[in-house]
């Protein structure tokens, strides 16, 4: 019966460090770069995009889908500097519990 109390007890500990850590991962700002840094996104640790800086030379009528390219890429390179972050930090709290390979927290 100790066992399970000390297992239920760790279990609270680790969804208390589990909110924290989304609450962590929720406030990191990441920003991802296309174009040679020509358009910048910026994105929260979830990957919700907060911001994009586009520069001026860019606004030019025929070189629209060149800027439609070029806001996906960066979009798509700070939401994966996002997951990796998010991933690194999972696997700092859940170091040593043994998690099955491919199981993805948060949830």
């Amino acid at each position: 019966m100790r066992d399970i109390m000390g297992m239920m007890g760790k279990v609270k500990e680790m969804q208390a460090k589990m909110e924290k850590m989304q609450s962590e991962i929720a406030d990191i700002r990441v920003e991802g770069k296309a174009g040679g840094g020509l358009v910048t996104v910026t994105v929260n640790g979830k990957g919700l995009m907060l911001g994009i800086k586009i520069d001026p030379s860019l606004f030019k009528e025929d070189d629209v889908e060149i800027l439609e390219d070029l806001i996906v890429a960066a979009n798509k390179d700070a939401q994966e500097k996002a997951e990796a972050i998010a991933a690194e930090k999972t696997r700092e709290l859940t170091a040593g519990l043994p998690i099955p390979p491919g199981f993805k927290l948060p949830f």
